[in-house]
Formats: structure tokens, sequence, C-alpha cells
């Protein structure tokens, strides 16, 4: 790099935000390791120094998780292996307290990337794919692809790494030639280690990246139901004339002598003896069970307690503490039976902006609510984001897609005020000027 050009770099290093300083850097990585390569290691003392600067007067998470993550970029970049580890980790914990989705997400992306550099590949799979929600801007979720892409290569999993690198490119190849060209980069790397030491182990899946058991699964011997391990060996005897799939670690059985439904765990232990004729699967620790007829839904735990007790005539799983309720309208119950969205809703109807129906709350605890043909949005606390006055909407990774009921559609931001006017003829254009008003869509990770 020309003198000139350093200069420029420490002087932009000096006086810009850290993070858009950091957005700008045009990083060349290493053909062999896939490790950006630090050309001057000063622009990035310089910036690490200045977000210290900021952390001193960031008194709100948001502002914590972001300064922390970062200055856990710039210690990585710079080697500094175990500062880095430090902020990551508290970065993750303030960023979790926010409860935004896309920023813990970011949190454990830029902590991934840290455990990557370390060696700690467990650990950094697992935050990798918990980070990758479907919910999360096709942007990000790319990049997040190739990160994971690159912590297989550092493992020799090079089958695993092809499919992260072929998943980044199906959801934004064609939009982003950077991407395109760091991918073609990554399996030019690929193809060379595969030719020295082949493609290493098959693929796992994500249950196995995650580190979840799978639990026993129902299997029926003659006319009796038991369940079989995941290499088919019945570890609970075939006894039950019903058997639902484990969730939470219990699975309700019924045998056939009642009509009523018991509790096992995975050993097969009866937890609760038979209680209720009609049971839903465990949730978020919470199982809705009824007597029948007109009794409606209450809500129980493990031991068999009612800890909601309103009697629902319909009713979802919980999530994340909250769960959609229907009495004379829907509305939505917290798991200590406290009514956080009134229950006078014509319906709980989320679509998502990739035309995925969400039966609830979404991951960031949002829903889509309808009065009347028209509709708004609540999250999780009851707190009303969008009043329900338009015909149509859709939730946006960072936005809200709302149409007029003639074709034409537009946009809201995250506090349900106007961001696009309802002009356009198609979905997609909006979610094109979203992604042009955006300025943070690609975060350093």
């Amino acid at each position: 790099m020309p003198g000139g050009s350093r200069d420029a770099g420490r002087e932009s290093a000096a006086q810009g935000d850290p993070e858009q300083v950091l957005a700008s850097y045009r990083w060349r990585l290493d053909p062999a390791t896939l490790r950006e390569i630090v050309e001057e290691p000063d622009e990035f003392r310089t910036i690490r120094r200045r977000l210290t600067e900021k952390l001193g007067a960031a008194v709100d998470n948001k502002s914590r998780a972001r300064l922390l993550s970062l200055r856990a970029v710039a210690s990585r970049i710079l080697g500094e292996l175990d500062d880095a580890l430090a902020d990551g980790r508290l970065a993750l914990t303030y960023a979790e307290a926010t409860g935004e989705l896309r920023r813990t997400a970011v949190a454990q992306a830029r902590l991934a990337h840290v455990l990557r550099w370390r060696g700690e590949f467990v650990e950094a799979d697992r935050l990798f794919a918990e980070a990758n929600s479907t919910e999360l801007p096709e942007r990000l979720r790319a990049v997040l692809h190739e990160h994971a892409g690159r912590s297989c290569y550092d493992q020799g999993r090079l089958m695993e790494a092809c499919h992260h690198f072929e998943r980044a490119l199906d959801l934004r190849g064609t939009q982003d030639p950077e991407l395109q060209a760091r991918i073609r980069l990554s399996l030019d790397a690929v193809a060379e280690r595969v030719a020295e030491t082949g493609f290493g182990p098959y693929p796992r899946s994500r249950e196995e990246v995650l580190e979840r058991d799978r639990p026993p699964a129902p299997a029926r011997d003659g006319d009796l139901w038991g369940f079989s391990d995941p290499d088919g060996d019945m570890v609970i005897a075939a006894e039950y004339a019903e058997a639902q799939p484990f969730r939470d670690g219990l699975a309700w059985v019924r045998r056939p002598e009642t009509e009523r439904w018991s509790l096992v765990d995975r050993t097969g232990a009866t937890v609760l003896e038979p209680s209720y004729p009609v049971v839903r699967s465990f949730s978020d620790g919470l199982a809705w069970v009824s007597d029948g007829g007109d009794a409606g839904w209450v809500a129980i735990d493990a031991t068999g307690e009612v800890v909601v007790p309103h009697g629902f005539a319909d009713v979802r799983p919980f999530q994340r503490g909250v769960a959609v309720v229907r009495r004379d309208g829907w509305g939505a119950v917290d798991r200590n039976g406290r009514i956080v969205v009134p229950t006078r809703h014509h319906g709980f109807a989320t679509v998502l902006a990739d035309g995925r129906y969400v039966d609830g709350f979404t991951e960031e605890g949002l829903a889509v609510v309808e009065v009347a043909g028209r509709r708004g949005v609540v999250n999780r606390a009851g707190k009303v984001l969008v009043a329900p006055t338009y015909p149509a909407l859709v939730v946006h990774p960072v936005a809200f897609l709302v149409g007029d009921g003639t074709g034409r559609w537009g946009a809201l931001d995250r506090r349900g005020e106007p961001l696009i006017e309802p002009v356009h003829r198609d979905r997609d254009e909006v979610v094109a000027e979203i992604e042009r008003l955006l300025v943070d869509t690609s975060p350093v990770l």
C-alpha cells in the first residue's frame, strides 16, 4: 500500500465510525488458510482504541453488544485471541439481553469466528448453526454459511464446507460479486486440499452440529407401540396403544386399558400417571391438556401441576415463554397464566417475507394479528407495534411489508413508521428497495 494510502487509512480509522471503517475495509484472504490478511495492523489498533473509548460512554445493552463484538473482531484480526474471546462472550451476553434476533446472531457469529481461529471448532460450529436463523436477511445468512464453511475447511470437513459454500451462493450468489469471488477462492483452496487428503468425513446434520441427542422415536411392534433408538433398536418396550414423539425429554403414551394419557421420560419411567384424555406435546417446559368436551385447555408442567388454569378454546405451543390462545378471540398468555395479548383478535396469521407461515410468534417475538380483515403487529410483551389497519402485512427480517389492498406494496420500519410508500406492484421491488436503504446489511464478522 503506498504511503499516501496508509496515511489515509490511519486517518479514516482515527476519525470514522469504527464499524463503518471495518465494513469498508477491503479484506484479502490468504488462499491457503482462508483467514483475513492484515497489512496495516496499526489501523486496527487505532480502531480498537476508539471502540474502547466509545465503550466508556455506552450505557445500554445494544451499544455494549455492538462495541464489544466489534472490539472482538479487531483483537482477532490482530491475533490477540484471549482478548477477542473475552469481548466476544460478553458481547453475546449483552446481545441476548436485548432479545433482538439479528443483533444476537451477529454477536454469535463474531464469537464463533474467534473460536474458529483458536481451533475450538465444536463451539464455533454450534454458534454458526445457532446464529443462522431462516428469519434473518439473506445477505447475512449467506455470510454465516460462508464462515461456517471456512470453519469446516479448517477441520478437513471438505464436503461439509462445500455444502455451506453452495448454500451461500444459493442465497446471494447472483446478487453479490464480492461473495462470489470469496467463495471461488475458498473452493480453489478446497480443491487443493482434496487432492492431498480427500474430502474428509461425511457432512454432519444440523442436530449433530448443535450436539442435540436424537431421542427415541415411536415404533410399532405388532399391535402396540414403544420407542426405538436411531439404530432402530427398541429401547422402550412396546406396551402402549398410542405413543407421541418426545419433546423436552418427555413423551405422552396411552396404555390399552385406559383412554387417558401417561407421561414417560426417555428411559421409559412413568413421570405422570394416566391423567388427561386429550394432550399436546411439551414445549418450553409446559404442555396443554384437556378433560375434553367443554372443559377447555389448561397448561401443566412436568409434575402435572396446572400453571395456566384459564381453560382456553384453542391453543398453540409455548415458545420462549408465550403461547397463542383463543377464548372469545385470539391473544397470548405467558407461562404464569398472565394474558399478555388480549384475546380480542380475529386471528394470528404471521407470514414471513420468504413465504413461510409462523404459527404464533417469530423467533424475534413478533406476530401478525387480524381484526376485521385488517392486519397489524404485536410483540410477545403485548406491545402494539403496528395497529391493525393494513389489508396485507408480511414480516421482513428488518421491516414490515404492507399492502394497501389494491395490489400496491410499501414498507414500515420496525417501529411501525413509514419507510417506503405503498407504490410498488411487486413485493420483491419493496424488498430490493429495503436492501438499498440499509447501511448495515452485511456486518463485519
